[in-house]
């Protein structure tokens, strides 16, 4: 079930009317949002079910046989099974075939082939999300960071969580757990600011991103067809069209969560204005980069065992993030040159350091600030290519072309034959203006606050402003971009 579609829209106020009309009896919430998940899963396949209830089932018990252990080997081994079985289903499920053909491919090489038949398996949606915050649980019960829950319905809930189940936030069992075993009151700020952002949510995703993705399909796909400028506007709308996409579906996961009485954690800060690569990763996809910080990084020794351990954990942190993210030669070389740059960054801090204080340089100056926040966003922008690529031949094809060889396209009709007309372009860019603007004020002062102290005649007319740009200018029943990017990791 999609968050933009008529399907939610109708779904979700039938269990936001119900669950408030239970909320007192935390049993009863809990039964309720449980079914709700389930249906809410099970409405692109059924069989899926099967999966998550048995991933529940296997942590919820493990948590306890953990937890009830005395002996260090005995709890060692009931850690190992349960990274196993999650990381065995995701392996199966999610990488069999991208291995056996990565086999083939190396065998190939000297000169033998070898027939090896792939199968025919369905990728379960949300399946890396869900994976690595069950996997949070056990490790966590057994680093006794978190005891673990008897209550079966709110453990199951905790996993299935409904809004943020696809597509995360990945939740720490520590911060949503307690949440199911507690009752919540309803408050009409949270469920006003809860409103806002699910609409926010879909002014970034149907306004922005979904037709930023009519051009970027355009190119993308035929990278034949298309050089220089051409390669350059599509990749930058890639950008925007990806943060857009899966910062409008945690913007509508935390609004919905909101209105249930539910606090997620925060996925996303402005990451397009970070002055380095580390700081993006800071900013963008919070619980996943902090995922790795906490249960690779950190385990693998993070900084503690000398420099030249430190840069190989680093880069091996963001290679295995590149596989979190699909089972294809793309996503490994984007997570590894992500990994490459942000050890270039820690390698010359110092170097770099002395530069600016020679040349009396410093971030807190204007014009410093744009000049870091443009050459990380383009080194963002170069690695998003790799991402989106079909494949690695038409990745490396689309950057050997990109030049300014046809720049006189941005001044005629050309630029209007990418897949958007002249009017669909300019509302495209006026939508990224205007977001740019948002996050610029509301990073120096709460807009929402702001907003929520203007009388309410000026309060409205900002809602129905909102509502209309989505009702106008978004995209709809278009297949190929109504889909949530992330949906397929």
């Amino acid at each position: 079930m999609f968050f933009n579609s008529i399907d939610f829209a109708i779904f979700f106020p039938i269990i936001f009317i119900l669950y408030w009309l239970v909320a007192k009896h935390t049993t009863y919430r809990n039964i309720l949002i449980l079914t709700s998940s389930y249906i809410f899963y099970g409405w692109w396949d059924w069989r899926f079910l099967i999966l998550i209830l048995f991933s529940s089932v296997v942590d919820y018990i493990l948590g306890l046989l953990i937890h009830n252990s005395i002996k260090p080997d005995r709890r060692k081994l009931l850690l190992i099974i349960s990274l196993c079985t999650n990381l065995g289903l995701l392996v199966y499920f999610k990488y069999f075939n991208f291995f056996i053909e990565s086999f083939k491919e190396a065998y190939s090489l000297f000169g033998n082939q070898i027939e090896v038949s792939t199968l025919n398996i369905i990728l379960p949606v949300g399946i890396s999300f869900y994976t690595f915050q069950t996997l949070s649980y056990t490790i966590d019960v057994y680093r006794e960071k978190l005891k673990p829950t008897k209550n079966v319905l709110a453990f199951f809930s905790f996993v299935t969580f409904f809004p943020q189940l696809v597509a995360g936030p990945i939740e720490r069992a520590s911060h949503l757990l307690p949440q199911f075993l507690i009752t919540h009151k309803f408050e009409y700020n949270k469920v006003k600011s809860g409103l806002l952002l699910i609409l926010f949510g879909l002014f970034k995703k149907m306004v922005i991103a979904d037709r930023a993705a009519i051009l970027v399909n355009q190119v993308f796909n035929n990278p034949s067809d298309h050089y220089g400028v051409e390669v350059i506007i599509a990749s930058v709308m890639f950008a925007f069209q990806i943060y857009c996409d899966f910062s409008g579906y945690s913007d509508i996961a935390i609004g919905a969560s909101r209105m249930l009485g539910f606090d997620l954690m925060k996925n996303f800060d402005s990451p397009y204005f970070s002055k380095s690569i580390t700081e993006f990763w800071r900013r963008w996809h919070i619980s996943l980069s902090t995922w790795f910080r906490d249960y690779v990084y950190i385990p693998l020794g993070g900084s503690k065992k000398g420099s030249i351990r430190m840069y190989f954990n680093l880069f091996l942190v963001f290679l295995i993030s590149g596989l979190w993210h699909g089972a294809a030669a793309t996503f490994i070389v984007w997570g590894a040159f992500h990994g490459i740059l942000i050890v270039i960054e820690k390698y010359t801090s110092d170097f770099r350091i002395k530069i600016k204080q020679f040349l009396g340089l410093s971030k807190s100056n204007i014009s410093n600030k744009l000049f870091y926040s443009f050459i990380t966003f383009s080194l963002v922008t170069v690695g998003w290519i790799f991402f989106r690529a079909n494949n690695m031949p038409e990745a490396l094809q689309l950057i050997s072309t990109i030049s300014l060889d046809n720049y006189f396209i941005i001044f005629t009709d050309g630029l209007y034959e990418l897949g958007l007309d002249r009017n669909e372009f300019i509302a495209l860019i006026i939508a990224i203006i205007a977001l740019c603007g948002f996050e610029i004020f509301h990073k120096r002062k709460n807009a929402v606050s702001i907003l929520n102290q203007q009388p309410m005649v000026f309060r409205w007319i900002a809602y129905l402003s909102l509502v209309m740009m989505v009702i106008i200018y978004g995209v709809y029943g278009d297949q190929d971009t109504s889909q949530f990017i992330y949906f397929q990791f």
